[in-house]
């Protein structure tokens, strides 16, 4: 089965440059990450397809390879670039770059074949902001209740003076091999529970854990133009790891507060605003807020029906992390008067005296429609 290729994959053309290729990959891996495409193996293989191709054009000796070779170049050894599968490819290494590892420690390279440090749980935070605050961008003080590296111990988990000591049953290794018949079985090791150290003298601070729960201040930055259900990942700042183990990641997950006036549709603004009768029948102007907090002035003309909109340019939202704004639709919804006074009441009859209704084109061709209807049944 023929590759597709990888520039028109990406939706760029051949002398794309870097900050335009990553801001493309970044538009496809967002739309088809599988945190928003669950059980769909289709968006799965699209975004293995992404990960792929911008993992080759990213890398300036594979990008070569590729635009002289196409595909081959990485199918038969050829050039020295390496391709996926020949010269350490990795879908974590873009995955990671922009999205890291979701809530519970996915891949971390090892250096080596001793045992993996356990490394720190991720954390969920979640924050509630304004329409505004996703309009104008913020930067919110939060404080996260976590796990940090003790003091005392320096994260080590032994009492100050000593050090972990190598296990003695599995040797320093984690783990331990016994034989079945022809086999040989490897499981982590019992007494040290995979790390390969045991700590003779715990720290009394720590318990040995080599962790303590604190309460932990942060700055998050949040960028204009976020969404309902945006993730932000402060890489680092989840739970410590175990005993010098790297700590998890915290991620942010945003949802935007209803308002009051204003419906969001990506970078769109929508607002129904209700206007005079008198305004609707004789035109004139209307002034409307907009999200950025100021006012617009917006004509309408005679005889504006109900549900007519108006588009306000450049007064949507502003696109994530980019200069492009969106559009805001006004959207009228003309008001029957009420609690007419005498005065008011005798013009408004006058005015059906004089023929009112037949100056309505919506209602005469409604009940038009329904003479014909009316005209073809019979009893």
């Amino acid at each position: 089965m023929s590759q597709q290729d990888y520039y028109e994959l990406l939706g760029v053309s051949r002398d794309v440059d870097d900050a335009a290729l990553k801001k493309a990959f970044r538009k496809l891996a967002m739309q088809y990450h599988p945190d928003r495409n669950p059980d769909n193996a289709e968006a799965e293989q699209k975004f293995k397809e992404i990960n792929q191709a911008y993992d080759v054009l990213k890398d300036k000796d594979k990008r070569a390879a590729y635009d002289r070779y196409g595909h081959a170049a990485f199918e038969g050894g050829m050039g020295g670039a390496g391709g996926p599968g020949a010269g350490g490819f990795d879908f974590s290494d873009v995955f990671e770059e922009f999205f890291g590892d979701f809530m519970g420690g996915g891949r971390r390279r090892g250096g080596g074949r001793g045992p993996q440090a356990q490394r720190g749980s991720d954390l969920r935070f979640n924050m509630e902001i304004t329409l505004e605050e996703a309009y104008n961008g913020k930067t919110e003080q939060i404080t996260v209740p976590t796990s940090v590296p003790c003091e005392t111990c320096e994260g080590s988990g032994a009492e100050p003076g000593s050090s972990p000591e190598a296990c003695d049953t599995c040797g320093g290794a984690g783990k331990v091999r016994a034989t079945q018949g022809f086999f040989m079985v490897e499981r982590t090791c019992p007494k040290c529970h995979g790390s390969g150290r045991i700590i003779i003298n715990p720290c009394k601070t720590c318990r040995g854990a080599g962790t303590v729960h604190k309460d932990k201040t942060l700055q998050v930055k949040i960028p204009q133009g976020v969404e309902e259900g945006t993730r932000i990942r402060l890489s680092g700042e989840g739970e410590a790891g175990s005993r010098g183990a790297p700590p998890g990641d915290l991620y942010i997950f945003l949802s935007i507060k209803p308002h009051p006036l204003f419906k969001r549709d990506g970078d769109m603004l929508y607002c129904q605003v209700p206007i005079p009768m008198t305004t609707a029948t004789l035109g004139g102007h209307i002034e409307v807020p907009t999200i950025e907090g100021k006012r617009a002035r917006i004509k309408i003309p005679d005889g504006t029906q109900s549900g007519r909109q108006f588009r306000l340019k450049g007064k949507g939202m502003p696109e994530l992390n980019g200069g492009f704004v969106g559009d805001m639709i006004i959207e009228t919804v003309v008001e029957t008067p009420v609690n007419l006074t005498k005065r008011q009441r005798e013009l408004m009859e006058e005015f059906a005296a004089e023929g009112g209704d037949q100056v309505s084109p919506r209602s005469e061709g409604f009940f038009s429609k329904v003479k014909d209807l009316w005209d073809d049944l019979t009893e």
